[in-house]
């Protein structure tokens, strides 16, 4: 079916003028009557029949111009939402996200995004560093938030976003508490180490390392991040973490820092895209989004 002419047919049929369509479409009298003509002989029906000076829709004319609404109709809502995915307000936005950008720094910037884009359906993965690279390399995520590292695979493109303080942290009655002192006098005490293959625990050996510091002892071994600030808030140990983790207790009082003198790590915190590909308007939104907020929570 020639959609032009059923266009010009539903028009006629809506204004009830020849006359009055032309004008609406900018076209024409004798090339719309000449449109509704060719179609009535491709469907093989009279749609319309003089009535005095005007025309008179018939029983098979009215029929057609009640689905030719509806298909104009789902056309209009079609181009609106092809428009609203162009501009990134509707759709998908799927995130894969270590643990420290998941917990700390998605949930302002998420509030903020859902605010300003409430259609965007998103979808957030936390995982590990292997697993968030392998998802974005796989096209199962369209964005990457990775702590920990700035090495990425070759298909891998990362954006510094910021560098996080790594902190030594102990009980507020502990005799380190706010105090200055060495990585060699830190290390004596006993420490609450998370599991291997975790960040912090990485980072603190290979501090000692290039130090020349003889390795701290396990006193504890807990693979939580809730569990390791209780344990250091009643008392025991010290916990060598990333400060976004343990400012609110910090500021609250419930656990202090120990001042490591020359010893100024940062944990780096990166946006990954796939080098060299096309970003999905919902994701360059986000990007934006984030690339103008402040970074901290």
């Amino acid at each position: 079916m020639n959609l032009h002419a059923l266009r010009l047919f539903y028009s006629v049929a809506e204004t009830g003028s020849v006359t009055q369509a032309a004008k609406q479409l900018n076209i024409s009298q004798p090339a719309v009557t000449s449109q509704i003509k060719k179609l009535e002989r491709e469907i093989d029906c009279t749609l319309f029949v003089p009535k005095g000076r005007g025309i008179l829709l018939t029983q098979s004319g009215a029929e057609l111009a009640k689905q030719a609404k509806r298909l104009f109709s789902l056309e209009k809502e079609i181009e609106l939402y092809v428009e609203q995915l162009r501009e990134g307000s509707i759709g998908k936005l799927r995130i894969a996200a270590t643990f420290l950008p998941a917990n700390y720094l998605l949930p302002r910037w998420l509030s903020r995004y859902k605010q300003q884009f409430p259609k965007t359906e998103v979808e957030i993965t936390t995982t590990n560093f292997q697993k968030a690279c392998e998802q974005l390399i796989n096209y199962e995520a369209d964005i990457g938030l990775i702590g920990g590292t700035t090495e990425f695979d070759p298909f891998i493109k990362g954006t510094l976003l910021l560098e996080d303080d790594m902190l030594f942290v102990v009980n507020k009655n502990h005799r380190l508490a706010s105090q200055y002192t060495t990585l060699e006098e830190v290390v004596k005490e006993p420490f609450i180490f998370r599991e291997e293959g975790s960040l912090s625990r990485e980072k603190l050996i290979s501090l000692c390392t290039l130090h020349h510091v003889d390795k701290p002892r396990i006193g504890i071994q807990i693979n939580g991040l809730n569990e390791t600030i209780r344990t250091v808030m009643e008392g025991y140990g010290v916990a060598f973490t990333s400060s976004l983790e343990v400012n609110e207790y910090i500021d609250r009082g419930d656990i202090a820092r120990v001042h490591v003198k020359q010893v100024d790590l940062k944990n780096p915190i990166s946006l990954c895209i796939r080098r060299d590909d096309h970003l999905a308007p919902s994701a360059s939104n986000f990007i934006q989004m984030i690339q103008t907020a402040s970074y901290r929570p």
